[in-house]
Protein backbone atom coordinates (compact mmCIF):
# COMPACT_ATOMS: atom_id res chain seq x y z
CA UNK A 1 0.00 0.00 0.00
CA UNK A 2 1.42 3.66 -0.83
CA UNK A 3 2.28 5.55 1.59
CA UNK A 4 -0.38 8.61 3.12
CA UNK A 5 2.84 11.25 2.21
CA UNK A 6 2.44 10.14 -0.96
CA UNK A 7 -0.59 9.86 -1.99
CA UNK A 8 -0.93 13.29 -1.01
CA UNK A 9 2.11 14.53 -2.63
CA UNK A 10 0.30 12.51 -5.80
CA UNK A 11 -3.12 14.03 -5.72
CA UNK A 12 -1.02 17.21 -4.93
CA UNK A 13 0.94 16.81 -7.83
CA UNK A 14 -1.98 15.56 -10.54
CA UNK A 15 -4.11 18.96 -9.41
CA UNK A 16 -1.35 21.32 -9.53
CA UNK A 17 -0.79 19.87 -13.43
CA UNK A 18 -4.67 20.11 -14.38
CA UNK A 19 -4.38 23.77 -13.50
CA UNK A 20 -0.69 24.34 -15.51
CA UNK A 21 -2.79 22.69 -18.65
CA UNK A 22 -2.10 20.72 -21.52
CA UNK A 23 1.00 20.92 -23.13
CA UNK A 24 0.70 22.93 -26.56
CA UNK A 25 1.99 19.51 -28.98
CA UNK A 26 -1.50 17.77 -27.53
CA UNK A 27 -3.61 20.28 -27.80
CA UNK A 28 -2.08 21.78 -31.48
CA UNK A 29 -1.13 18.30 -33.51
CA UNK A 30 -3.93 16.09 -32.31
CA UNK A 31 -4.73 14.89 -35.70
CA UNK A 32 -0.93 13.50 -36.22
CA UNK A 33 -0.96 12.28 -32.59
CA UNK A 34 -4.49 10.24 -32.96
CA UNK A 35 -3.14 8.84 -36.84
CA UNK A 36 -0.14 7.65 -34.83
CA UNK A 37 -1.94 6.03 -32.38
CA UNK A 38 -4.12 4.17 -35.12
CA UNK A 39 -1.02 2.86 -36.67
CA UNK A 40 0.29 1.69 -33.41
CA UNK A 41 -3.20 0.02 -32.48
CA UNK A 42 -3.16 -1.69 -35.93
CA UNK A 43 0.28 -2.85 -36.37
CA UNK A 44 1.07 -6.46 -35.17
CA UNK A 45 4.75 -6.23 -34.89
CA UNK A 46 4.13 -3.51 -32.39
CA UNK A 47 1.85 -5.70 -30.33
CA UNK A 48 4.96 -8.25 -30.21
CA UNK A 49 6.82 -5.59 -29.12
CA UNK A 50 4.15 -4.64 -26.43
CA UNK A 51 3.96 -8.65 -25.23
CA UNK A 52 8.16 -8.31 -24.84
CA UNK A 53 8.26 -5.08 -23.18
CA UNK A 54 5.33 -6.36 -20.88
CA UNK A 55 7.01 -9.31 -19.55
CA UNK A 56 10.15 -7.22 -18.54
CA UNK A 57 8.31 -5.54 -15.70
CA UNK A 58 8.64 -1.67 -14.59
CA UNK A 59 11.76 -0.26 -15.37
CA UNK A 60 12.31 2.28 -12.31
CA UNK A 61 9.15 3.87 -13.67
CA UNK A 62 9.79 3.10 -17.36
CA UNK A 63 7.07 0.89 -18.01
CA UNK A 64 4.40 0.11 -20.24
CA UNK A 65 2.47 3.46 -19.94
CA UNK A 66 5.74 5.00 -20.44
CA UNK A 67 6.78 3.46 -23.58
CA UNK A 68 3.29 3.87 -25.19
CA UNK A 69 3.33 7.55 -24.78
CA UNK A 70 6.67 7.72 -26.37
CA UNK A 71 5.75 5.72 -29.11
CA UNK A 72 2.49 7.74 -29.50
CA UNK A 73 4.23 11.20 -30.21
CA UNK A 74 7.46 9.47 -31.62
CA UNK A 75 5.29 8.50 -34.44
CA UNK A 76 3.52 11.30 -34.79
CA UNK A 77 6.79 13.65 -34.64
CA UNK A 78 8.06 11.30 -37.51
CA UNK A 79 4.38 12.46 -39.39
CA UNK A 80 4.70 16.06 -38.94
CA UNK A 81 8.64 16.11 -39.78
CA UNK A 82 7.63 14.32 -43.01
CA UNK A 83 5.12 16.79 -43.53
CA UNK A 84 2.20 13.97 -43.00
CA UNK A 85 2.82 11.65 -46.22
CA UNK A 86 1.08 8.80 -44.30
CA UNK A 87 -0.21 6.99 -47.15
CA UNK A 88 3.51 6.89 -48.48
CA UNK A 89 4.76 3.42 -47.75
CA UNK A 90 8.22 4.87 -46.49
CA UNK A 91 6.73 7.22 -44.00
CA UNK A 92 4.54 4.59 -42.82
CA UNK A 93 7.45 2.39 -42.53
CA UNK A 94 9.39 4.80 -41.03
CA UNK A 95 6.71 5.36 -37.99
CA UNK A 96 6.82 2.07 -37.48
CA UNK A 97 10.43 1.84 -37.16
CA UNK A 98 9.89 4.43 -34.60
CA UNK A 99 6.91 3.01 -32.28
CA UNK A 100 9.33 0.10 -32.25
CA UNK A 101 12.49 2.14 -31.07
CA UNK A 102 10.06 3.40 -28.43
CA UNK A 103 8.63 0.79 -27.16
CA UNK A 104 12.33 -0.92 -26.77
CA UNK A 105 14.33 1.91 -26.10
CA UNK A 106 14.00 1.72 -21.71
CA UNK A 107 14.37 -2.02 -21.77
CA UNK A 108 17.64 -2.05 -19.55
CA UNK A 109 16.90 1.01 -18.20
CA UNK A 110 17.61 -0.61 -14.77
CA UNK A 111 21.01 -1.11 -15.65
CA UNK A 112 24.58 0.89 -16.20
CA UNK A 113 24.59 2.88 -19.81
CA UNK A 114 21.38 1.90 -20.31
CA UNK A 115 21.09 3.43 -23.61
CA UNK A 116 23.51 1.33 -24.91
CA UNK A 117 22.80 -2.15 -23.42
CA UNK A 118 19.24 -1.12 -24.62
CA UNK A 119 20.32 -1.12 -27.74
CA UNK A 120 21.91 -4.07 -27.69
CA UNK A 121 19.34 -5.94 -26.14
CA UNK A 122 16.47 -4.60 -28.65
CA UNK A 123 18.93 -5.77 -31.66
CA UNK A 124 18.73 -9.10 -30.22
CA UNK A 125 15.12 -9.26 -30.37
CA UNK A 126 14.90 -7.34 -33.37
CA UNK A 127 16.76 -10.00 -34.93
CA UNK A 128 13.39 -12.39 -35.08
CA UNK A 129 11.20 -9.37 -36.56
CA UNK A 130 10.53 -9.25 -40.12
CA UNK A 131 12.62 -6.36 -40.77
CA UNK A 132 15.63 -5.79 -42.53
CA UNK A 133 19.04 -5.29 -41.23
CA UNK A 134 19.84 -1.73 -41.90
CA UNK A 135 16.54 -1.02 -40.20
CA UNK A 136 17.49 -2.54 -37.15
CA UNK A 137 20.71 -0.70 -37.00
CA UNK A 138 18.46 2.18 -37.57
CA UNK A 139 16.24 1.23 -34.33
CA UNK A 140 19.25 0.63 -32.47
CA UNK A 141 21.01 3.82 -33.19
CA UNK A 142 18.16 6.01 -32.01
CA UNK A 143 17.89 3.90 -29.03
CA UNK A 144 21.34 4.10 -28.48
CA UNK A 145 21.08 8.41 -28.75
CA UNK A 146 18.13 8.62 -26.67
CA UNK A 147 19.91 9.72 -23.16
CA UNK A 148 20.13 12.96 -22.12
CA UNK A 149 23.43 14.79 -20.89
CA UNK A 150 25.29 12.19 -22.55
CA UNK A 151 27.33 12.76 -26.55
CA UNK A 152 25.33 11.42 -29.11
CA UNK A 153 26.42 9.94 -32.71
CA UNK A 154 24.76 12.07 -35.91
CA UNK A 155 23.40 8.95 -37.85
CA UNK A 156 24.24 8.72 -41.49
CA UNK A 157 20.90 8.90 -43.35
CA UNK A 158 18.16 10.68 -43.56
CA UNK A 159 15.48 8.63 -42.06
CA UNK A 160 17.90 7.06 -39.56
CA UNK A 161 19.01 10.99 -38.52
CA UNK A 162 14.87 11.50 -38.14
CA UNK A 163 14.43 8.39 -36.18
CA UNK A 164 16.98 9.12 -33.94
CA UNK A 165 16.44 12.97 -33.50
CA UNK A 166 12.73 11.78 -32.65
CA UNK A 167 12.85 9.23 -30.49
CA UNK A 168 14.70 11.62 -28.15
CA UNK A 169 12.49 13.70 -28.38
CA UNK A 170 9.06 12.38 -27.54
CA UNK A 171 11.32 10.63 -24.94
CA UNK A 172 12.10 14.31 -23.29
CA UNK A 173 8.24 15.50 -23.87
CA UNK A 174 7.60 12.90 -20.88
CA UNK A 175 10.85 15.33 -18.46
CA UNK A 176 7.56 18.02 -18.75
CA UNK A 177 4.48 17.09 -16.68
CA UNK A 178 4.64 12.99 -17.01
CA UNK A 179 7.84 13.72 -14.89
CA UNK A 180 5.95 14.89 -11.45
CA UNK A 181 2.55 13.27 -12.54
CA UNK A 182 3.74 9.84 -12.82
CA UNK A 183 7.47 8.86 -13.43
CA UNK A 184 9.03 10.53 -10.30
CA UNK A 185 6.37 8.47 -8.29
CA UNK A 186 6.61 5.13 -10.09
CA UNK A 187 10.27 5.21 -9.23
CA UNK A 188 10.26 6.07 -5.56
CA UNK A 189 7.18 4.70 -4.40
CA UNK A 190 8.35 1.09 -5.93
CA UNK A 191 11.98 1.36 -3.94
CA UNK A 192 10.54 2.42 -0.45
CA UNK A 193 12.02 5.81 -0.57
CA UNK A 194 10.57 7.95 2.24
CA UNK A 195 9.62 11.48 0.96
CA UNK A 196 11.61 13.67 3.26
CA UNK A 197 14.08 12.37 1.51
CA UNK A 198 13.73 13.18 -2.01
CA UNK A 199 12.52 16.86 -0.64
CA UNK A 200 16.24 18.16 -0.77
CA UNK A 201 17.19 16.76 -4.16
CA UNK A 202 13.98 18.36 -5.44
CA UNK A 203 15.66 21.69 -6.54
CA UNK A 204 18.65 20.15 -8.14
CA UNK A 205 16.27 17.87 -10.28
CA UNK A 206 14.55 20.98 -11.70
CA UNK A 207 18.02 22.04 -12.84
CA UNK A 208 18.06 18.90 -14.79
CA UNK A 209 14.75 19.93 -16.67
CA UNK A 210 16.37 23.08 -17.49
CA UNK A 211 19.09 21.49 -19.36
CA UNK A 212 16.81 19.38 -21.13
CA UNK A 213 15.10 22.64 -22.63
CA UNK A 214 17.65 23.45 -25.19
CA UNK A 215 18.20 19.71 -25.99
CA UNK A 216 15.76 19.26 -28.32
CA UNK A 217 17.11 18.27 -32.01
CA UNK A 218 14.07 18.13 -34.58
CA UNK A 219 12.31 21.15 -35.89
CA UNK A 220 8.89 20.09 -34.32
CA UNK A 221 10.75 18.74 -30.78
CA UNK A 222 12.40 22.35 -30.57
CA UNK A 223 9.04 24.31 -31.35
CA UNK A 224 7.35 22.29 -28.81
CA UNK A 225 9.55 20.59 -26.65
CA UNK A 226 10.32 23.78 -24.20
CA UNK A 227 6.51 24.14 -23.46
CA UNK A 228 6.66 20.73 -22.33
CA UNK A 229 10.00 21.39 -19.92
CA UNK A 230 8.37 24.82 -18.81
CA UNK A 231 4.87 23.21 -17.56
CA UNK A 232 6.98 20.38 -15.74
CA UNK A 233 9.19 22.91 -14.39
CA UNK A 234 6.04 25.25 -13.01
CA UNK A 235 4.52 21.99 -11.66
CA UNK A 236 7.67 21.12 -9.66
CA UNK A 237 8.30 24.41 -8.14
CA UNK A 238 4.68 25.02 -6.91
CA UNK A 239 5.07 21.05 -5.73
CA UNK A 240 7.62 21.60 -4.03
CA UNK A 241 6.91 24.70 -2.42
CA UNK A 242 3.67 23.10 -0.55
CA UNK A 243 5.48 19.92 -0.06
CA UNK A 244 8.56 21.80 2.15
CA UNK A 245 6.30 24.41 3.67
Amino acid sequence: MTDPEYIRAIDLARKIAAEVGTPRFHLERQREIELSREMFAAEPLVGEGLRIVGEQGDCLGHGLPHVRKVAIDVGALILIEQRDISDDASVRRLVLLAHLAALFHDIRRSEKNHAEQGADAAAGILASFPIRDDECAEIAGAIRNHEAFRPFRVEEGVDARLLSDALYDADKFRWGPDNFTETLWAMVVSRGIPLRTILPRFLRGLEGLRQIRASFRTATGREYGPDFIDRGLLIGQRLYGELAA
